[in-house]
C-alpha cells in the first residue's frame, strides 16, 4: 500500500510507466505480428525442405530398385533362349551377379522335373562371398523353394512382382541380413509355368540411405511394407517384428493410426501429431514400386529450435530495453520536473497565505517558466484580490446589517401582536408573512375605526429593496387614506392615483381591500388584480366570486369597481398573495389552488391561526426544500356572530 500510495502521489512515475506500457504495446503488437509471420515462414521452410529431401530420398530408393528390376529384365531372354540348357543357368546367374554388384544373390529356379534329369529340384543360385561369386544348386527336400514367397507369388500372380522383407540366414556363418527379391515368371514355350527368375537385394543399403536423412538434429526415417511392417526404423528390434500399428493396439492413438493408412493407402503428405510424446511433424510418400511407404519424422522443436532461440533473445532484449527506458525516462522527467517541484513548495507556502514569498525563477520558457509566470501573476493578482475582497466583505456586511434592519423595519410596519384586538370577542384574525429575500414586497394591514373593520393585503411586483419600499408607501397611503365613509373602491382608486404619479419604473401592485361593518356583519371589497379570496363557510372552501380590475400603479384614470356582501358574520375568509398558489417543489411543479381548497376544506374551521399554520405546513412539505421564488403573505379573517 505504501508503494502503490507512492506511485499515485508521484508523476515521474506514473509518466515513466505510461510511457513504457505504450511501448510496451507497440513492441507487443510488432513482434507479435513479426513472430506470427517469421513463425509461419520457418513452418514453410521446414516444410518445403523435408518435403523435398524426403522426395529425393525417395527417387534415390526408386533408382536403386529400377536398377534391380532392370537386372532381372536383361537377363530373362537369356534364359529363354537356353531353355534346354540346364547346366548354362549357372555361368547365368554368375554373369548377372558380376555384373551386378548391389545385387545380394540371384536365383533362376525351376518347376519340378522341367528338367527331367535334374530331378525334382532345379534352381541355379549365385551370390557373393569373400568377394566373389559362388554359384550352386539351392533346392533339396530341407529346402523347398517351391513353397517360398518369392516363387509362389509371381507363380499365382502370372507378373513380376517385389516381394515382402523377409530375414535371411547364411547357413554357413549364421548371419541373417533382411532381404527383399524382384521376381518374374518364367514360361515355357508352350506358355505353361516353367519357373521363377529372381534377384535379391539386402535392405541394409536402403536403411543406410534413408539414416542419413536428417534435415534436423533430431529427425529420422521409418519404411513400413504393403502391410504395415516397419522395413527401416531407428529401434531395430522393430524391423520385421512389428507394424505401424502395433504401438496402438494397447494405447489407441487415432492420430498414428489415420497416419498408417494414409501410409497404406499410398496416399503423400503431412500430419502434425504426437510421436513418442514429442510434437512432431510427419512427412511421408509412396515408393511406387513396391508399394512401401517411406516417411520422414522431424520434431517441432527441431524445425522452431532456432526460431525459438531467436524469440527469446528478442523478448530478452526488448525487456532489458523498457526497463532501460522506464530508468531513462525517470530519471529525465525527474530532472524536468524539479522546477515543478519547487514551484508546489512555494504554491504551499502561498496557500498558508504568505503572498509575499517570491517564486523561484527556474530561467525557463518552456510550459513550466510558463506555468511559473503565471503563478507569479496568480500571486499578485491574489494580493489584490484579498485587499478588494476586504473591502467588498466589509461593504457587503455593511449593506447586509442595513438589511437586516430594513427587514425588521419593514416587519414592524405590519402588525405583528395576535390576537390584535384582545378585547374584541368577534373578531378571529391572523396574518404571517415570510419575504423570499431579505425583504419583500408583500404587506397586509387592518384597523378598526368607528365599529368598522378596515383590512388590506397586496403584493408588490418585483422583490428586494424597491418592492420593500413600494411596500412601505403603500401601506402608509392605506392607513391615511382609509377614512370613515370612504368605500374599498374610493380607497383604491386615491391610492391608484398616488401610486401612479412619476411611477418611471413602471412598477405596480395588487391589491385587496375589504371594509366590514362590525355590527351589521356587511362587507365592502375591491380586488385590484390580486388573487380572489377563498372563502370557508360550513366545512367547505370555495373561491369568492370578484371583479378583477387593474393593478394599482398601472392606469391612474382607472374607474375600480366596488362589491360587497351583505352579511359574512360566521364566514371566514383566507386572503393571500401569489407565493401560496405559485409555491414550486423542485420537480417545478405548482402548489396549485386545487390544493389550497383541499386544505382548507378537509376539516372544521377551529381559528384563524390554525388555517394559516396548515396552509403553511402543506406549503413547506409541498416544496421540499426548494428555493421560494415569491413572498409569501396569508392573512385570515372570521367575524363571529354575537
Amino acid at each position: 500500500m505504501p508503494l502503490l500510495n507512492r506511485f499515485r502521489r508521484s508523476l515521474p512515475a506514473r509518466l515513466g510507466i505510461w510511457i513504457v506500457l505504450f511501448a510496451a504495446m507497440i513492441f507487443i503488437a510488432a513482434l507479435g505480428y513479426m513472430f506470427s509471420v517469421s513463425w509461419n515462414t520457418v513452418r514453410n521452410e521446414a516444410e518445403s525442405q523435408a518435403s523435398q529431401k524426403l522426395h529425393n530420398t525417395v527417387l534415390r530408393v526408386n533408382d536403386i530398385l529400377d536398377d534391380v528390376k532392370i537386372s532381372a529384365d536383361n537377363t530373362d531372354w537369356l534364359v529363354y533362349r537356353h531353355l534346354d540348357e540346364p547346366e548354362y543357368m549357372f555361368d547365368l546367374v554368375r554373369n548377372v551377379m558380376l555384373n551386378n554388384p548391389i545385387l545380394n544373390g540371384c536365383s533362376i529356379a525351376f518347376e519340378p522335373f522341367f528338367f527331367k534329369e535334374k530331378g525334382r529340384y532345379f534352381s541355379a543360385y549365385g551370390y557373393f562371398e569373400d568377394g566373389s561369386v559362388q554359384v550352386e544348386q539351392e533346392g533339396n527336400e530341407q529346402y523347398q523353394y517351391h513353397y517360398m514367397d518369392w516363387y509362389l507369388q509371381p507363380k499365382l500372380l502370372n507378373q513380376p512382382c517385389w516381394t515382402e522383407p523377409y530375414i535371411d540366414v547364411d547357413v554357413s556363418d549364421g548371419t541373417a541380413s533382411t532381404i527383399t527379391s524382384y521376381c518374374k515368371p518364367l514360361t515355357a514355350q508352350d506358355g505353361s509355368f516353367a519357373g521363377v527368375l529372381s534377384v535379391d537385394i539386402s535392405l541394409s543399403w536402403l536403411s543406410e540411405t534413408l539414416s542419413a536423412v536428417k534435415p534436423y538434429p533430431h529427425s529420422y526415417c521409418i519404411m513400413v511394407g504393403r502391410g504395415g511392417a516397419y522395413l527401416v526404423h531407428p529401434d531395430t528390434t522393430k524391423l520385421l517384428s512389428q507394424t505401424i500399428f502395433t504401438d496402438t493396439l494397447l494405447e489407441p492413438n487415432p492420430e498414428i493410426t489415420a497416419l498408417g493408412k494414409a501410409m497404406l493407402r499410398g496416399e503423400k503428405g503431412m500430419k502434425k501429431l504426437k510421436v513418442n510424446g514429442s510434437n512432431s511433424y510427419v512427412f511421408y510418400e509412396p515408393e511406387k514400386e513396391t508399394g512401401w511407404s517411406v516417411a520422414l519424422v522431424c520434431p517441432e522443436k527441431d524445425i522452431f529450435g532456432g526460431f525459438n532461440r531467436l524469440r527469446r533473445t528478442v523478448i530478452a532484449i526488448v525487456l532489458l530495453g523498457l526497463l532501460l527506458m522506464l530508468f531513462v525516462c525517470r530519471r529525465v522527467i525527474n530532472r524536468e520536473m524539479d522546477p515543478l517541484r519547487r514551484l508546489v513548495r512555494q504554491a504551499d507556502l502561498i496557500s498558508t497565505g504568505d503572498f509575499k514569498e517570491p517564486l523561484p525563477d527556474s530561467g525557463r520558457s518552456d510550459e513550466i517558466g510558463q506555468l511559473t509566470q503565471s503563478f507569479s501573476n496568480m500571486q499578485h493578482s491574489l494580493v489584490n484580490y484579498i485587499d478588494e475582497l476586504k473591502r467588498t466583505t466589509a461593504s457587503r456586511e455593511r449593506i447586509e446589517g442595513e438589511l437586516r434592519i430594513a427587514r425588521e423595519i419593514q416587519m414592524a410596519m405590519v402588525p405583528r401582536v395576535f390576537p390584535p384586538f384582545p378585547e374584541r370577542s368577534d373578531i378571529d384574525l391572523f396574518a404571517a408573512m415570510t419575504p423570499a429575500k431579505e425583504v419583500g414586497g408583500d404587506l397586509y394591514d387592518y384597523f378598526i375605526q368607528d365599529e368598522v373593520l378596515y383590512f388590506c393585503i397586496g403584493d408588490v411586483s418585483g422583490k428586494g429593496i424597491p418592492g420593500s419600499l413600494l411596500m412601505a408607501v403603500s401601506r402608509n397611503l392605506f392607513r391615511v387614506v382609509a377614512k370613515p365613509g370612504l368605500a374599498p373602491d374610493q380607497i383604491a382608486r386615491q391610492i391608484n392615483e398616488t401610486v401612479a404619479e412619476d411611477n418611471e419604473q413602471m412598477m405596480f401592485m395588487t391589491m385587496f381591500f375589504g371594509r366590514i361593518d362590525l355590527q351589521t356583519g356587511r362587507m365592502d371589497y375591491c380586488n385590484c388584480g390580486h388573487n380572489p379570496p377563498v372563502l370557508i363557510d360550513g366545512g367547505k372552501a370555495r373561491f369568492l366570486d370578484v371583479k378583477p380590475n387593474t393593478p394599482l400603479g398601472v392606469d391612474p384614470q382607472w374607474a375600480f369597481e366596488g362589491e360587497s356582501l351583505a352579511d359574512v358574520r360566521g364566514q371566514a375568509f383566507l386572503f393571500y398573495t401569489d407565493g401560496l398558489n405559485e409555491a414550486e417543489n423542485p420537480a417545478h411543479e405548482q402548489f396549485g389552488t386545487g390544493r389550497m381548497l383541499d386544505v382548507l376544506g378537509g376539516s372544521a374551521f377551529r381559528s384563524a391561526r390554525e388555517a394559516v399554520r396548515r396552509m403553511t405546513d402543506a406549503v413547506t412539505a409541498f416544496v421540499d426544500g426548494a428555493e421560494a421564488s415569491d413572498d409569501l403573505t396569508l392573512l385570515c379573517l372570521k367575524i363571529r356572530k354575537s
